[in-house]
């Protein structure tokens, strides 16, 4: 059977929970010793876009090389999952990284992105279908970390599930595996995951990927304060923090850091917080595995290894799992 292109016609996009979520997440972050608010909310539309600015930075090597295994392998990556399967993408962003996939997989039956950037997803997905008209797309705008609903016309098309940028490496172990867990249950059992890897390497390395000099990753986590200001009601001075990148080695993890440099209170939505000269909110981690030490987070999550790849530097890897 024929399958038409449905992002055209496809039904509403899912709308996203309201600021409620937001929110509580900061209120909860801003209560513990260290302050800290999520990743995901880096990515509202100028987040997405200062993102990827940094991908297109010399220092930041993830998404050159990630792109090159790509490029080396996509014939070996497509050939892991099950023909005439349906592509789900979480946290899509960028077409960039799937369009390496899709032209070997000819027999794909749909292309699922998802994203909670809602205006970035409809534009991205316009863009592929305008490329791949043939290819039924079917956008939903969700948090990938929450539980969502895959479109009702993929039927009972067999799944498989692309989590690319090593974004896994930005939850903590343990909320690494309840993602993957949930991955599972979504995409059903014997789908296969292919997802992107950071690996250990030299720390001056890593500490410029994140803080370059151009300050494009400063920018980048500032904008979470503006974000606050505008969705929030917050009262943040975007002047009295500064962005700050360091390799934890003993948890084997860059962490982002919005540092004050004075002691000051900020009110957000009726609320005051102070933070004292130095004080940081921790914004992001970025976890650094080796490939048997994430081979066992993800048997942990209820995946077992199909195969790596790696470019010939090992600063990247990209595995396909199998659901168990």
């Amino acid at each position: 059977m024929t399958i038409k292109p449905t992002f055209a016609h496809a039904a509403p996009i899912a709308r996203l929970p309201d600021d409620r979520a937001f929110l509580d997440d900061l209120l909860a972050g801003f209560a513990k010793p260290q302050k800290s608010l999520p990743a995901k909310y880096f990515y509202d539309a100028a987040g997405s876009d200062l993102f990827e600015a940094i991908t297109r930075l010399p220092e930041y090597y993830p998404t050159r090389t990630e792109l090159r295994i790509l490029d080396d392998h996509g014939t070996e990556i497509a050939a892991s999952l099950a023909p005439g399967a349906a592509l789900v993408e979480f946290g899509s962003g960028s077409t960039v990284k799937v369009r390496r996939l899709l032209r070997h997989l000819p027999d794909l039956r749909a292309y699922v992105p998802v994203d909670v950037s809602e205006s970035f997803l409809r534009s991205e997905a316009a863009a592929l279908q305008a490329d791949f008209p043939h290819l039924a797309i079917a956008p939903v705008a969700a948090d990938f970390t929450r539980d969502f609903d895959l479109p009702d016309s993929l039927g009972d098309s067999p799944c498989a599930g692309f989590f690319p940028g090593s974004t896994l490496g930005n939850f903590e172990p343990a909320e690494a595996i309840r993602l993957l867990r949930q991955f599972g249950a979504t995409l059903g059992q014997g789908a296969t995951l292919v997802v992107g890897i950071d690996l250990v390497k030299d720390k001056a390395v890593l500490e410029a990927a994140y803080d370059d000099a151009a300050g494009i990753t400063g920018a980048f986590n500032l904008n979470l304060l503006a974000r606050i200001n505008r969705e929030l009601s917050g009262a943040f001075d975007l002047g009295s923090f500064a962005h700050r990148a360091v390799f934890n080695d003993h948890d084997s993890r860059i962490e982002m850091h919005l540092v004050s440099r004075q002691a000051q209170a900020v009110s957000v939505a009726g609320r005051t917080f102070r933070f004292a000269d130095g004080e940081s909110i921790h914004t992001e981690s970025s976890y650094k595995y080796t490939i048997p030490g994430f081979r066992r987070l993800a048997a942990e999550a209820g995946w077992s290894p199909l195969q790596v790849w790696t470019d010939p530097d090992a600063l990247f890897s990209i595995h396909a799992l199998r659901c168990l």
